[in-house]
């Protein structure tokens, strides 16, 4: 120890005597000390207001069933596309693959397959809280959205059409209600995990049900212009999929207010 050590020591003695002289003749700074010194241990509940908060915390429990395997369920969800898709496809014809040649062919529904496959990934994980995400849920559509519209503009030719937003509407009339078809058994197997983004979930539900009328219409339409592709083939993916953007919008909102309601 050196001079400099006992020199501090000496002075914080010096001013600990200092603060017990200011507490023996100051009130307020008594009052403090004495809550300070206060024991910090609190007496135990009884075992019987114990069981009581137990009795009640179980009243409303009810066991449920859990939740189906990760690769069941996107087994489940690749089904129910590929199931209202070929139904749509024998509906309306595969016309589309006489006249697209081998590339587009391979490329647009390689595309569209890999989308559909990511999406449905994505979703499983959306069903079970605290999944980690390879891909962040809120892009995911855009991405899709966009890269889909990057190769379908690099597969096809931009062309004049005469009736352009007659056909575009027979289109999207025609593929639309195959999107809605297959939303329905989507958001029946969603039904079965806990969605916390509301929002989020609709949105990439809507994509992948607008992709399986995307799909029917790829295989099925012969309109081979880059512009009608855009906006009446992937139109209707994004059609569903601001539906089910909106759709999940105000399941957020009503459960805010009920929420607010409740409080």
């Amino acid at each position: 120890m050196k001079c400099d050590d006992i020199d501090r020591a000496l002075s914080g003695n010096l001013r600990l005597l200092e603060a017990q002289e200011h507490v023996k003749s100051c009130t307020r700074c008594q009052q403090l000390a004495s809550a300070l010194n206060m024991p910090g241990g609190l007496d135990m509940p009884s075992s019987t207001a114990l069981r009581n908060i137990a009795e009640g915390i179980g009243a409303n429990l009810s066991p449920v069933r859990p939740i189906a395997p990760a690769p069941y369920l996107f087994i489940a969800f690749i089904g129910i596309f590929l199931a209202v898709a070929a139904l749509g496809v024998y509906y309306m014809g595969a016309f589309a693959i006489a006249v697209m040649t081998p590339l587009q062919t391979a490329v647009i529904l390689g595309a569209l397959a890999v989308s559909t496959g990511l999406l449905a990934y994505s979703l499983v994980q959306q069903m079970v809280p605290g999944s980690l995400h390879r891909i962040p849920p809120r892009i995911l559509p855009v991405s899709i959205t966009l890269l889909l519209a990057i190769a379908i503009a690099i597969l096809f030719q931009f062309q004049h059409e005469l009736d352009f937003w007659g056909n575009g509407w027979a289109c999207i009339r025609a593929g639309t209600p195959f999107g809605f078809l297959a939303a329905v058994p989507i958001w029946l197997l969603l039904r079965r995990g806990m969605l916390l983004a509301p929002s989020v979930t609709g949105a990439a539900t809507g994509l992948f049900a607008g992709l399986v009328g995307t799909s029917v219409l790829e295989i099925h339409c012969p309109n081979l212009n880059a512009w009608h592709i855009l906006v009446a083939h992937l139109g209707v993916a994004i059609l569903c999929t601001l539906a089910g953007l909106i759709s999940g919008l105000t399941v957020e909102m009503v459960g805010k207010r009920w929420v607010y309601r409740s409080s």
